[in-house]
């Protein structure tokens, strides 16, 4: 078993703040904005108008197309609302938005309690993409479109790393959510027919180890095609390619997909979510989602309905403890910067940061002293100094052509490592950008 792979970092995780914080269950917020589109793919069609009185779990909003995803109600109340409104991904979004009634009952017939030894494959997916599950880990790729690859697989494997500094959603998840991780692997792997499994899980989370191998024990008597694979504490151990490179020793080519190397990757929060949605009928109405930073006055891990604004989640900890520098929607090396407290959490949001002055530890930016520190630290074997180079010279169909742009998994190792505090990461991404909205710009 290989467990690692070339680059990567070791930044301060700061996890300590939140790890051993018990998922809370937040309060029934008073009004959720729920965007239409949390997935990639087109976006769904309201299918509710202002002044409907819904209730939890009820679709308000259908996909369109196969690559979409349903989107349902987290609470009872009126539709107040449907317009343009604040969005942590897209800036701005078409969001339901609905006012509580102070209720908690589930849309007629929402609940069911099957067994998924009982369904084929295509009846599982079917209950997945019809209660709106996707991608958690922040991609929010529609699962149902991930669960049916175009070559054949022979191997799935669960992404518990969870690298990202400060998030411990996921750990919590797999810490006390662990029979709802089991199911759902067996589930997923029923569905993609494949007969070998992985969870991997940093070696720095010993209790969530302890945990799985313990429930597998349980259900299966030491006799069982899921694997706990411990993987050394690096970052970007999380991302999808260094992940499969860890576990199987596969490369996914360059401008390929985890398919090409007959594997699928999900992460822990879909999987729990693939549980649900199969076994109790519940569609994707909530998430856990860890709310630190030294901004905030208890860290903590939160079950929140989907909707849910930042300001609100953050109340639920006892609000702002000091001045914040910076807010951030998932963790410091990947997220999004945000400019507002009212945005919502969405599918995809796995954190929500107050990071102080001393957190951000903003410098001033140098020229390149080509160090060749950030070539180093890259997990995918690009030139980091390189492309942004070319990205500042608006070069971008030459780092996309000659040095593989395109490959680049925004990770920010690059930036992490560069002494002369090179914003690296951006100008690599903006140079991605324009590489599909200005292809025939050199």
């Amino acid at each position: 078993m290989f467990k690692s792979f070339h680059g990567g970092i070791h930044p301060k995780d700061n996890k300590q703040l939140s790890s051993e914080v018990p998922i809370e269950i937040a309060p029934i917020p008073k009004k959720v904005v729920i965007p239409i589109r949390q997935h990639i793919g087109a976006e769904a069609v309201p299918v509710v108008e202002k002044g409907d009185i819904v209730k939890k779990g009820q679709l308000i909003a259908k996909q369109q197309g196969f690559v979409s995803s349903n989107i349902h109600s987290s609470i009872c109340g009126e539709v107040v609302d449907i317009c343009s409104y604040n969005n942590g991904v897209s800036g701005k979004c078409l969001s339901v938005i609905i006012e509580s009634n102070g209720e908690d009952e589930w849309e007629n017939d929402t609940l069911v309690n099957r067994d998924y030894e009982k369904l084929d494959a295509s009846e599982l997916k079917q209950i997945i993409q019809d209660l709106g599950v996707v991608g958690m880990g922040g991609a929010t790729f529609p699962t149902h479109v991930k669960l049916s690859p175009n070559k054949k697989v022979d191997t799935l494997i669960i992404n518990g790393a969870e690298c990202e500094p400060y998030l411990n959603a996921d750990n919590r998840i797999l810490v006390e959510y662990t029979e709802k991780v089991i199911k759902g692997t067996k589930i997923a792997m029923k569905i993609l027919g494949v007969t070998k499994g992985y969870i991997g899980v940093e070696d720095n989370k010993k209790e969530a180890i302890e945990k799985l191998k313990e429930e597998l024990l349980r259900i299966n008597e030491g006799k069982t095609d899921i694997e706990i694979v411990q993987l050394p504490t690096k970052y970007p151990q999380g991302a999808e390619k260094m992940l499969i490179k860890a576990i199987t020793g596969r490369e996914v080519p360059s401008g390929g997909l985890p398919a090409d190397v007959s594997v699928v990757v999900q992460n822990v929060g879909t999987i729990a979510a693939i549980c649900d949605a199969v076994c109790s009928g519940k569609p994707v109405i909530e998430r856990v989602v860890t709310v630190s930073g030294g901004g905030v006055a208890h860290p903590k891990n939160l079950l929140l309905k989907i909707g849910t604004t930042f300001e609100d989640a953050i109340s639920y900890c006892g609000g702002v403890k000091e001045e914040y520098k910076k807010v951030i929607m998932g963790g410091p090396m990947m997220g999004f910067a945000e400019y507002t407290l009212d945005i919502p959490v969405v599918k995809g949001t796995s954190g929500i940061l107050l990071l102080t002055e001393k957190e951000t530890n903003i410098q001033k930016q140098y020229p390149c002293i080509k160090c060749g520190r950030c070539v180093q630290a890259c997990p995918i074997g690009l030139l980091p100094c390189t492309l942004a180079n070319l990205s500042d010279k608006d070069a971008y169909l030459l780092a996309k052509e000659e040095y593989n742009l395109l490959d680049c998994i925004e990770c920010g190792s690059c930036a992490y490592s560069c002494p002369a505090k090179r914003k690296i990461v951006q100008s690599i991404r903006y140079a991605k950008r324009q590489c599909h909205t200005q292809g025939n710009k050199k």
